[in-house]
């Protein structure tokens, strides 16, 4: 596979990796993305193993909570100055009410909005604003007690990020988390929940790290146990430095609070897509082109 200019550029914006490091990886893992970033962290050439976290879309997510159940809705838009439109905002807000009954992403679309389904709605309001829009996932949780919060909000309940948390205990203590989890974004609630693919991954990116360090198995294996145990404090919920009080983890101030988190879910406007961004003197030379 070809390995271009682009696909360095992303490697190294995504690693922090040096240019000849970023090709390297990718031409020996066949310009693999992934692969070729877990190469450079064995080779101890990426700053972080971080995903691109930049926001590739535009629009909002809504929160509602409505007695035990809560769902947040990510609808996009193609420009933030649309996200700040008042019909469009109107409309997700719209969507918002009727999505607590829905069961999935898919069930929402076909629900029932005043005559027209969701998924019609928007279209229509892609004719009248003029802007591709899209209803892109849902999520929902429930428990005995569910609060929500939003990041960055443009309008009452909806903004750039979206979270809702399920537990047993306090509200106000939830709201705490709530705000925990928009600025930690963890992958799961503790180690159980956790995709094991992701655990076995980031294991075995572990090993082949202390190997290139030269030594023995026997201390790699010790090694390892160390920072797989660092891995689950940064990437489950419970596992985290509580933001509020980094002297607990989020298990004990749960503990401490006499709460129980149940669930939890966020969802970042943009998150996971890939958008891309031409040159601006190449999109204005292809224009005047024709």
């Amino acid at each position: 596979m070809a390995i271009t200019a682009a696909m360095v550029k992303e490697l190294r914006d995504s690693t922090g990796a040096g240019m000849m490091d970023a090709k390297k990886a990718l031409t020996e893992n066949d310009g693999d993305m992934e692969a070729a970033v877990d190469w450079l962290r064995t080779k101890g050439l990426a700053k972080a193993a971080k995903k691109s976290g930049r926001t590739a879309a535009e629009g909002l997510v809504a929160v509602k909570v409505e007695g035990g159940r809560g769902i947040a809705v990510e609808i996009n838009s193609e420009t933030d100055f649309v996200a700040k439109n008042a019909d469009f905002q109107a409309m997700v807000a719209a969507v918002a009410d009727v999505a607590i009954g829905a069961a999935d992403t898919e069930a929402l679309a076909a629900t029932d909005m005043g005559g027209k389904t969701v998924a019609e709605t928007i279209t229509a309001k892609v004719a009248t604003i003029g802007e591709n829009m899209s209803l892109r996932r849902m999520a929902s949780v429930e428990g005995d007690t569910v609060v929500s919060y939003v990041h960055n909000a443009a309008a009452e309940g909806m903004g750039k990020i979206g979270v809702l948390v399920a537990l047993r205990g306090d509200a106000g203590f939830g709201k705490q988390i709530a705000m925990h989890i928009a600025a930690t974004n963890p992958a799961a609630l503790n180690e159980a929940s956790l995709d094991p693919a992701i655990v076995e991954k980031e294991k075995q990116v572990q090993i082949e790290i202390a190997r290139e360090s030269g030594k023995p198995e026997q201390v790699i294996e010790k090694m390892i146990i160390g920072r797989m145990k660092k891995f689950m404090s940064e990437v489950t919920l419970m596992g985290q430095s509580f933001v509020m009080n980094p002297d607990l983890t989020v298990a004990t101030a749960a503990k401490e609070a006499g709460a129980e988190i149940t669930g939890f879910v966020r969802l970042e406007v943009g998150e996971g897509i890939e958008v891309v961004k031409e040159d601006f003197a190449a999109e204005v030379a292809k224009a005047v082109q024709g």
